[in-house]
């Protein structure tokens, strides 16, 4: 029973989570590069017209490329709930890539777009870090 393929309906179901964090994640990253565009633009007008003091130039530096970090974060979530949804349509969704295992439903509720088991996701973080 551990080793079942996922039914059609729960193959469904994870789909439809997966679409719904992508479009939630093109909003989210839409929002993030607008505001790091339109702060780079304020910050450009605000210095045309007045001098800033250094400090107030760093905290606009570190803003702006935070908010880039976490856009480019969202694109690497992107890409890993991309090729969940090619995984389902292939027919390999729910199978870890490094043993070959089930992913358990719990895992797959709680993180859609993993592509491997906890065990093997612990193994390859401790060989990663």
């Amino acid at each position: 029973m551990k080793n079942e393929p996922l039914k059609k309906e729960e193959l469904e179901h994870y789909r439809k989570l997966l679409l719904g964090l992508r479009e939630r994640l093109v909003g989210n990253v839409k929002y993030l590069t607008d505001a790091a565009l339109k702060q780079n633009g304020d910050v450009a007008a605000t210095r045309a017209g007045s001098t800033l003091h250094p400090a107030e130039v760093g905290s606009d530096n570190f803003e702006q490329e935070f908010a880039l970090s976490l856009v480019e974060n969202e694109h690497t979530l992107l890409e890993s709930i991309e090729a969940a949804l090619k995984s389902i349509e292939e027919g390999t969704y729910g199978i870890c890539e490094s043993c070959g295992g089930r992913i358990p439903k719990a895992r797959l509720q709680a993180l859609p777009y993993a592509t491997m088991c906890v065990k093997c996701a612990e193994k390859s973080e401790k060989r990663h870090s």
